[in-house]
């Protein structure tokens, strides 16, 4: 079975719906915590106000605060920006590509019908060619660890 660029950026989008409804709703936000002797650590917290969940913790192992050589509080930061609304804005971004290309294959279909090789330009580098940069995502997305 051949997998088309819609098959991919469906696969995409369904295994961050998957992973963004599993997880806690966002938006995330990262904060600096001091653990006495232990020294500091970046957190990635949600919630409002005193209603705050723990969602991850990056320890740095440093007694300086925002220790930039420790690349916890940037990491923080990126993972908190990249909360479960943001994978699911991805994934609705991803399918609306998906569509878009399977609409360009009906019109291929229709207009190159006798023409394969003006079938095959129109959907690899025409206007019926899916985004690179969604298929980009998309292929890093599924390349990574499987959804639950």
């Amino acid at each position: 079975m051949t997998t088309t660029p819609a098959d991919e950026l469906r696969a995409a989008a369904d295994k961050l719906r998957k992973l963004a409804s599993a997880a806690t709703p966002g938006p995330w936000r990262q904060h600096d915590t001091h653990l006495g002797q232990y020294g500091y650590t970046a957190t990635v917290l949600s919630g409002e106000g005193n209603d705050t969940d723990l969602r991850a913790w990056l320890p740095s192992m440093s007694h300086e605060p925002w220790d930039e050589t420790r690349n916890a509080w940037p990491d923080a930061q990126y993972i908190a920006a990249m909360h479960p609304g943001v994978g699911a804005a991805l994934a609705d971004w991803l399918e609306e590509t998906a569509r878009h290309y399977d609409a360009g294959v009906t019109a291929a279909d229709d207009v190159f019908r006798n023409d394969p090789a003006g079938h095959t330009a129109f959907l690899t580098t025409g206007p019926g060619a899916p985004s690179e940069h969604a298929l980009a995502v998309a292929r890093q997305i599924n390349a990574a660890a499987p959804a639950p």
